[in-house]
């Protein structure tokens, strides 16, 4: 035992612990009778999945939350979406920040682990812009939501707010809970509603090391100015997220212009606003202004894609993450280039981000596929049905067919399980879950195997 402890101390195991601590906390207030309207039970598995499913800001779910859950319950779940969207051991640095005004060196690594910040110097500021930019983005969708609620759908002042606060933090934490049974179906073409719930899904996916890096570079330079560049991340992360933004919401909205149970029902405007939703929403958030249920199967295929790519590292978003998708695609080009590195905007990937960029994508692919031959033999839904409800597991989406509550107990867990690895990552997991690290003290002889 005292051999482990000092494992321990290792920032990705602490974040896991710290997540999978949260989550039974939040488990077992959502099992609470409080939590529940007066009449409803919640089972201590509804209560787990729930937990997991808001703090990992995925926003599957198991029974109808306005219906289900009561007011108390309902700030529990919105309370594990804000903690999971900024971070557990973000938060908790934060805490430690304003106590102590300084930080240790464990400490630092910790949050380091979280926020992904590039650089050990970085981290305090880091914490500071997450919190910061977390809670004014939130505050002034939470204003603009509630106005329309108030003005256009007649909500006393109270009731607005709340509203507007709930899908504002729901929304930027890309996590999908919403205080509707249809989720937005009732406002599919109200552009006051859907237009700034995109937004913020898109500002909380961006990641918070490129929102830094935007506010630095606010303001043209001047003369004498420290030269500003953009960093290899920055262009990856925007680059890559308006590539497969734009081709989501063309390719989605063409597929469905014409079905009647999707955007077939629209007049023009709101076909269009429609379509520019549901292609944003893989991004990741667990929002439909459709039924998805009733898409195309080459419109979940494309969904799947995107879900599975998912959006910016170090933010609210889940998925493999654009910079790792497009690290790859990179990688790619050069192989088939024929050149000896892979190169990315003026600058060379290191060996080390590529096999890190490799790891990830195959541990998802193994971690999507052995959960949806689990499914499959669990439940009788289609293949298209559960590979989508898994890919929308996994990349911490929501989105779903409609079948989420009728995949069973073990079904449930699965899903709990695939949530948890999506919102922690791969990587993290595996390393807090290895006994101890190992260094090669020598390199053995080369072989090259056939490839292809």
């Amino acid at each position: 035992m005292t051999r482990l402890l000092p494992s321990w101390r290792q920032p990705a195991r602490v974040v896991v612990a710290g997540f999978a601590f949260v989550v039974v906390c939040g488990a077992v207030l959502l099992a609470l009778p409080v939590s529940a309207q007066p009449g409803e039970t919640t089972g201590f598995v509804e209560a787990l999945f729930t937990s997991v499913s808001a703090l990992c800001v995925t926003g599957l779910i198991v029974v109808d939350t306005p219906e289900h859950w009561s007011t108390f319950g309902e700030v529990v779940i919105l309370g594990l979406i804000q903690l999971g969207g900024i971070g557990i051991m973000t938060t908790a640095s934060l805490l430690g920040l304003l106590v102590s005004r300084r930080f240790g060196l464990r400490m630092r690594l910790t949050a380091q682990a979280e926020t992904k910040a590039l650089d050990l110097g970085d981290v305090r500021r880091v914490v500071r812009g997450v919190i910061t930019v977390s809670l004014l983005l939130e505050l002034v969708i939470a204003t603009v939501l509630a106005v329309r609620f108030a003005t256009g759908y007649g909500y006393e002042a109270g009731q607005a707010a709340y509203h507007g606060v709930f899908h504002a933090i729901s929304a930027f934490n890309n996590a999908g809970f919403a205080l509707y049974s249809d989720s937005l179906m009732g406002f599919a073409t109200d552009a006051w509603i859907c237009l700034p719930v995109m937004f913020a899904m898109l500002a909380g996916g961006l990641g918070f090391p490129v929102w830094l890096e935007l506010w630095r570079h606010r303001r043209p330079r001047r003369r004498g100015d420290e030269v500003r560049r953009w960093s290899m991340h920055a262009k990856l992360t925007l680059l890559t997220t308006s590539v497969l933004l734009g081709i989501g919401v063309v390719v989605i909205t063409i597929a469905e212009w014409n079905n009647p149970e999707t955007l077939g029902g629209f007049g023009l405007a709101g076909k269009l606003l429609a379509g520019a939703f549901h292609g944003a929403m893989p991004r990741t958030a667990g929002f439909n202004s459709v039924d998805v249920g009733e898409m195309e199967s080459g419109t979940l295929l494309v969904g799947d894609i995107l879900m599975f790519i998912g959006g910016g590292s170090a933010g609210t978003a889940g998925g493999i993450k654009v910079t790792t998708f497009a690290l790859l695609a990179f990688v790619i080009y050069s192989e088939i280039k024929g050149e000896p590195s892979a190169h990315a905007f003026g600058r060379k990937i290191p060996a080390l981000v590529q096999r890190q960029a490799l790891t990830v994508v195959l541990l998802s692919v193994a971690a999507v596929m052995l959960s949806t031959l689990a499914l499959l033999a669990l439940t009788p839904f289609r293949l298209e049905q559960v590979l989508f409800e898994v890919i929308s597991a996994f990349a911490t989406v929501g989105l779903s067919t409609g079948i989420t509550a009728d995949v069973g107990t073990a079904g449930h867990l699965v899903l709990s399980l695939l949530m948890f690895l999506g919102r922690v990552g791969p990587i993290t997991l595996a390393s807090a879950l290895a006994l101890r690290d190992r260094s090669r003290r020598y390199e053995l002889p080369e072989e090259r195997p056939i490839v292809g």
